[in-house]
């Protein structure tokens, strides 16, 4: 009796682990969603921990905002070294002439030091709600004081309220994910 040749199990790849500088619900999934998306051929396990940005709760100007985004990856690196990568994001505001406008900032870090980095779109805040954040509140808890909402900056933050949805969040900050993923896309190039 001749029996079918057995096939070799493919063995199943590792999952690389990521670490995201947050708990926020929001950051944890649009990582997940852009690595996927950047790396389709690859497994992926995020994790939020909650670390300093080391900068104010509202960062104001690029600069800032994006130390808080460095920090974020980096205060990640340093409480669980044994991970891929680790990603920082860090929203923020900046004025410019008498108005506000709103961004995130992404750091990605790999193991070898290697530093990726992005910044979202942005859009203008009405000016109740820049009067509130010129006045010391956070964006999101200017967003939940006008909208009437519970912990928006958990949810779909400013953009998906000014929005009415038609810009999700999650996808607003993959988008920026996938653009810091680029050195790691293009290892020849970015050295």
């Amino acid at each position: 009796m001749a029996f079918p040749k057995r096939k070799n199990i493919k063995e199943e790849k590792r999952q690389k682990l990521v670490i995201v500088g947050s708990k926020n619900p929001v950051k944890i999934s649009c990582t997940d969603l852009g690595f996927h998306q950047a790396f389709d051929r690859e497994a992926f396990l995020i994790e939020g921990l909650n670390v300093s940005s080391e900068v104010d709760d509202q960062p104001i100007g690029d600069e800032q905002t994006y130390l808080g985004a460095y920090n974020r990856a980096k205060n990640s690196k340093n409480v669980f070294p044994e991970a891929d990568f680790w990603v920082g994001i860090e929203g923020g505001v900046e004025e410019q002439a008498g108005e506000m406008y709103a961004f995130a900032w992404v750091v990605i870090i790999d193991p070898t030091g290697k530093i990726g980095k992005a910044k979202t779109a942005t859009f203008f805040l009405p000016n109740v709600i820049t009067d509130l954040i010129k006045g010391g509140m956070e964006l999101g808890a200017a967003d939940d004081q006008v909208f009437n909402r519970e912990n928006s900056k958990q949810g779909n933050g400013a953009v998906g309220i000014l929005t009415n949805g038609a810009v999700n969040r999650k996808e607003y900050y993959a988008q920026a994910i996938i653009l810091a993923l680029i050195p790691f896309l293009n290892k020849t190039i970015y050295i």
